[in-house]
This record gives structure tokens, C-alpha cells and sequence, in this order.
């Protein structure tokens, strides 16, 4: 009687880790041994830097911030420090979103947290 190799299992395994490399150069792509190497790779890569991009988004709007305060006379801290004593509540993606389309209302942002300061 002949023997059984896992044949489904072990193509739906193999299969699934191609999928996965579709898109990926030479071998990488197409030869299983290396396909899984490069599919590791990529989800310990995506696991991080789906970490990551939550900094790299919040230092951007720091600085985005940072630039637009920088014009009337204020830094970074200070400013912050001014929202926080005046009670405001805005977040950095909204800050740095206002500073970039709604130049009015950000610098009225800017005249409260200036006030509050002076206090």
C-alpha cells in the first residue's frame, strides 16, 4: 500500500505562503524556501512599524505645529504650555490640521494660549 505525504495540507500550506510573497522579486516570489524567509521578514517588519507610524505621524505634527507657532513669536512648548493653562483641549492632528487649512482659527488658538501666558 502506498504511503500518504500530506498532499492537500501541504499545498494549501505552500500555497497560501505564495500568496503572500505575490509581488516580491525573483525567487523570493516563486521558490517556497525563500518565499517563506521573505514573508517572515515582511510581518515582523509590518508588526513594527505599525508601531512606529503612530510616532512618526506624531512627530510630524509636531513639527508641522512647531512651524506654524514659530511665526508669531511663540515655540512649541510655550505654546502648548499656554493651551493647557487656557483649558483648550485639541489634539495634535487637529492643531496640525488647522495650522495648515484654517490659518484664522489657528492663530485665534494662538492669541488665546498668548493670553494665557501673560496671566
Amino acid at each position: 500500500m502506498p504511503r500518504a505525504v500530506d498532499g492537500t495540507r501541504r499545498k494549501d500550506r505552500r500555497k497560501k505562503i505564495l500568496q503572500e510573497a505575490k509581488g516580491f522579486y525573483g525567487r523570493r516570489s516563486t521558490n517556497f524556501r525563500t518565499a517563506k524567509d521573505a514573508v517572515t521578514k515582511a510581518g515582523q517588519y509590518a508588526y513594527r512599524d505599525r508601531k512606529r507610524k503612530k510616532r512618526d505621524f506624531r512627530r510630524l505634527w509636531i513639527t508641522r505645529i512647531s512651524a506654524a507657532v514659530q511665526s508669531e513669536g511663540l515655540n512649541y512648548s510655550q505654546f502648548m504650555y499656554g493651551l493647557k493653562k487656557s483649558n483648550i483641549e485639541i489634539n495634535r492632528k487637529a492643531l496640525s490640521n488647522m495650522a495648515i487649512e484654517d490659518k484664522i482659527a489657528f492663530s485665534a488658538i494662538i492669541g488665546q494660549a498668548k493670553k494665557a501666558l501673560e496671566v
